[in-house]
């Protein structure tokens, strides 16, 4: 495997990325990419010279996963999206090694965070399917998987949850923030 740019005019790493969209959150919710136009559409916005899009490519250079990054906070903060891995592929370190190679692209444009949201539509974790407010943080600080949430993941690469948005993709429907630091504390 390999990670480099996704460039502007490889049509057909870009329909394999877009393909991916689609593939890989198809069964999550309300899906952003109900089709390959939508996807496509999503590609293309992220391969911008003031953005990072990434791919993983086998020895063949088929698409096996691909990440995201765009600007926040004049470059300071980062956030990570997409990141998407070919199902048949996933648990194999592509994803971790994504998103190490975009934290490496983002701390070289000066960036010293990267964060990022995961959604819980499906009710993968004890945050979702319940009123959480008034005591927010609360259920946050007791936060549980229970079906896989990749917000576990993004834990083993370093990110903490620094706090959700409760409904934010409709009633019981939070979005789990996350962060990491990329550069060494003062």
């Amino acid at each position: 495997m390999r990670i480099t740019s996704l460039p502007s005019d490889a049509t057909q790493q870009i329909r394999e990325a877009a393909e991916l969209l689609v593939e890989g959150f198809r069964e999550h919710g309300e899906v952003p990419w109900p089709d390959i136009n939508a996807a496509l559409e999503e590609v293309r916005e992220c391969i911008s010279p003031d953005r990072i899009a990434r791919i993983a490519l086998d020895a063949d250079g088929t698409v096996l996963g691909w990440i995201g990054g765009n600007p926040h906070y004049g470059g300071r903060a980062w956030e990570l999206h997409p990141l998407v891995v070919r199902p048949d592929c996933q648990c194999q370190g592509i994803g971790s090694a994504l998103v190490a190679d975009l934290e490496a692209r983002v701390r070289e444009r000066g960036g010293i965070t990267l964060f990022l949201g995961t959604d819980d539509e499906d009710d993968q974790t004890t945050v979702a399917g319940v009123n959480l407010y008034p005591n927010v943080l609360e259920h946050l600080a007791r936060i549980r998987n229970l079906n896989r949430h990749p917000y576990e993941f993004y834990q083993k690469q370093g990110f903490v949850i620094v706090g959700i948005i409760p409904d934010a993709n409709g009633p019981g429907k939070p979005d789990i923030l996350m962060a990491k630091r990329l550069t060494p504390a003062r």
